[in-house]
C-alpha cells in the first residue's frame, strides 16, 4: 500500500512535469508564432511604407520635372516679352542718351608700363672685410700664437679680396643687363610716346576739320554717330551710307533697316502636359506687321534725331533718310533692295518735336516722309533723292585726268545749249518734252508729257543754272507756274544746291528737287552723258 501511494505519486508528478513541458512546448510555438507574425507585419509594414516612398519620390520627381518644364516655358516667354521690348523702345533708348561725340574720349588713354627691372638686378651689398680677433690672455703666452694670427688675418684678407672680384664682376654684368633692358624699355617707350602723340594729332586734325565743317569731316563725323549707336545686336544690319552736300547743309543717308523677320512671330509658348512639348501659338500677322512698321518708323526717327542733336557746328539744316531693305522677294526668290520710308527733315522743325509722345508713322507723314503702307511686304516707295545722285559733281580718285577736261562744263554752256541738254535728258527717261521759250535767268522752261496711264500727266521743267544756292523764291515761282499750266508735277533742276527752305515749301506739293549732283548722275545714267559742275 506504501508502495503503490509512492508510484502513483511519482506518476501524477511525471505527468505534471510532462503537462508543464508541454505547455512551455506550447508557449515557445505561440511565442514563435507570435514572432513570425510580428516580422511578417513589420516586414508588410516596410514594404508599404517603401512603396509608399517611393510613389511620393515618383510624384515629387514628377512635380520637379513638370515645374522644370514650365520653368523653361516662362523663360521662352520672358525672352519674347524682353525682345518686343527692346523693339517697342528704339527710339525711347536714344532720348535718354547724349549722341553728341567727344573729342577728348577719342584721344588714346592708354598709359605705358612703368620700368621694373628683375628683383635680381638689384644693386647687392659688398662683402664687408672679416674681422680676426687677436689673441688675448692666456692665448697671448702660447708659443707661435702671433704668428698665427698674423697668417689667419694674411688668409682671411686674400678671400675677401678674391669675394670682392667676384662681387664686382657680378654687378658689372648686372649693370650691363640693367642697361639693355632699360634701352629696350625706352624704345619702346619713344615708339609708344610718337604713336600716342600721332593719335592726338589726328584727333586735332579731325576736330578742326570738323569745326570747320569740311564735308568729308563732316561725313565721318556723323558715321561715327551712327556706328556707335546702339541696337538689339540680332537682326540689325546697322549698314549705313553718308554724303554731305555743303551747299544746302544737307546730310544724305542710306540706311539699311532690319528685315520683318526681326519680329518675333510667336505670340507667347505654354507647355501641353499631355503631350510634353512646348508649343507656340502665331502672332497674327496684323500684329506683326503693326510691329514692324513701328520698327521701321522708330529707326527712322531715331537715326535723325541722334544725327541733329550730335550736331556740334550746325554743320546740318537738312538730313534726308531712305531706309532700306535687302530681302528676297517672295515671288521670284531673287534678292531684291527697295526703299521702305524716305524722309527729308529740316533741323529747326525736328527739334521742336517731342519724340517722346508722338505717333511715329503720324509724325514721319507731318515732316513729307514717303511711309510704305505694307513694308513687311517689300512695298517701296519713291526715295525722296536716290543716294547715288548725291553731288556727283567731284572727281573721285583713280579718275583719269585725262577724262577730267574730256567732260563738259554745264557752266561753260549757253543757255540754248542747257536748254537742249535739260529737253534731251527728260526725253531719254520717257517723258514727251516740249521747250518754250527761254526766260531772262538763263534757264529754261519746258512742258512734258508723261504718258503712263494714272500716274501721268503734264509736267512743268524748270532749269536754273545757277552757281550759288537756289532758295525758296525759285520754288514758289514753279509752283505758280504749275496752277497756272494746271500741271500734275513740277521738276526744278539746278546746277548748285537748294536751301532748308526751298525743300520745306517743296514737301507737302508735287514738286520734286534735282540738284547739281542729280543732274550730273541723271545725265550720266540715263543719257550717258559724262559731265562736271566747276565754278
Amino acid at each position: 500500500m506504501g508502495r503503490r501511494s509512492g508510484f502513483e505519486g511519482f506518476i501524477r508528478a511525471t505527468a505534471r512535469a510532462m503537462a508543464a513541458a508541454e505547455r512551455e512546448r506550447q508557449r515557445e510555438i505561440r511565442t514563435q508564432q507570435t514572432r513570425m507574425r510580428q516580422a511578417e507585419r513589420q516586414q508588410r509594414m516596410t514594404l508599404a511604407q517603401l512603396q509608399r516612398d517611393t510613389r511620393a519620390a515618383e510624384k515629387q520627381a514628377k512635380a520637379e520635372y513638370l515645374a522644370s518644364r514650365q520653368e523653361e516655358t516662362d523663360d521662352l516667354n520672358a525672352d519674347l516679352q524682353e525682345r518686343i521690348e527692346e523693339l517697342q523702345g528704339i527710339l525711347a533708348h536714344t532720348l535718354s542718351r547724349d549722341d553728341r561725340i567727344d573729342f577728348a574720349a577719342l584721344r588714346p588713354s592708354e598709359v605705358f608700363e612703368a620700368f621694373q627691372p628683375p628683383p635680381e638686378l638689384a644693386p647687392g651689398q659688398a662683402p664687408r672685410p672679416p674681422h680676426i680677433p687677436p689673441p688675448s690672455g692666456l692665448g697671448k703666452l702660447i708659443p707661435g700664437a702671433a704668428k698665427r694670427h698674423e697668417a689667419a688675418v694674411e688668409k682671411a684678407a686674400t678671400e675677401h679680396q678674391a669675394c670682392v672680384s667676384r662681387f664686382n664682376q657680378a654687378e658689372t654684368a648686372k649693370r650691363a643687363q640693367f642697361a639693355k633692358l632699360k634701352a629696350d624699355y625706352d624704345q619702346r617707350k619713344q615708339l609708344f610716346d610718337a604713336d600716342i602723340q600721332r593719335r592726338n594729332a589726328e584727333v586735332d586734325e579731325f576736330q578742326t576739320a570738323y569745326r570747320s565743317k569740311e564735308p568729308g569731316a563732316v561725313v565721318a563725323y556723323n558715321e561715327m554717330v551712327l556706328a556707335r549707336s546702339e541696337y538689339p545686336t540680332e537682326g540689325f544690319p546697322q549698314k549705313f551710307r553718308v554724303a554731305y552736300l555743303p551747299d544746302s547743309a544737307e546730310l544724305v543717308v542710306e540706311y539699311d533697316l532690319p528685315q520683318v523677320q526681326v519680329v518675333p512671330q510667336e505670340l507667347e509658348y505654354r507647355y501641353v502636359k499631355t503631350k510634353d512639348s512646348i508649343e507656340s501659338k502665331a502672332r497674327k500677322p496684323a500684329e506683326i506687321k503693326q510691329l514692324y512698321q513701328d520698327v521701321v518708323a522708330s529707326i527712322t526717327l531715331r537715326t535723325l534725331h541722334e544725327l541733329f542733336e550730335a550736331d556740334q557746328v550746325d554743320s546740318l539744316a537738312l538730313v534726308t533718310l531712305n531706309g532700306m531693305v535687302d530681302a528676297h522677294d517672295p515671288a521670284s526668290g531673287r534678292e531684291v533692295r527697295v526703299a521702305v520710308v524716305s524722309v527729308r527733315a529740316p533741323k529747326a522743325e525736328f527739334l521742336e518735336l517731342r519724340l517722346e509722345k508722338v505717333d511715329k508713322i503720324a509724325c514721319l507723314r507731318n515732316l513729307g516722309a514717303q511711309v510704305s503702307n505694307r513694308p513687311d511686304e517689300l512695298q517701296a516707295v519713291k526715295p525722296i533723292v536716290e543716294f547715288d545722285m548725291v553731288d556727283k559733281r567731284f572727281i573721285e580718285q583713280g579718275d583719269a585726268l585725262a577724262g577730267l577736261e574730256a567732260r563738259p562744263n554745264l557752266l561753260d554752256l549757253t543757255p540754248a545749249e542747257f536748254e537742249v541738254l535739260v529737253s534731251n535728258l527728260f526725253g531719254q527717261m520717257g517723258l514727251d518734252t516740249k521747250l518754250t521759250r527761254s526766260s531772262r535767268d538763263g534757264g529754261v522752261d519746258a512742258v512734258a508729257f508723261d504718258t503712263r496711264p494714272v500716274l501721268g500727266g503734264k509736267v512743268v521743267i524748270q532749269a536754273k543754272r545757277y552757281r550759288d544756292t537756289v532758295g525758296v523764291s525759285a520754288v514758289r515761282d514753279l509752283y505758280g507756274t504749275m496752277l497756272n499750266e494746271g500741271a500734275n508735277k513740277g521738276i526744278l533742276v539746278c546746277t548748285s544746291g537748294y536751301g532748308p527752305d526751298a525743300y520745306s515749301f517743296s514737301k507737302d506739293k508735287p514738286i520734286e528737287l534735282i540738284d547739281g549732283g542729280g543732274l550730273l548722275y541723271l545725265l550720266r545714267e540715263h543719257a550717258g552723258v559724262l559731265a562736271r559742275i566747276v565754278v
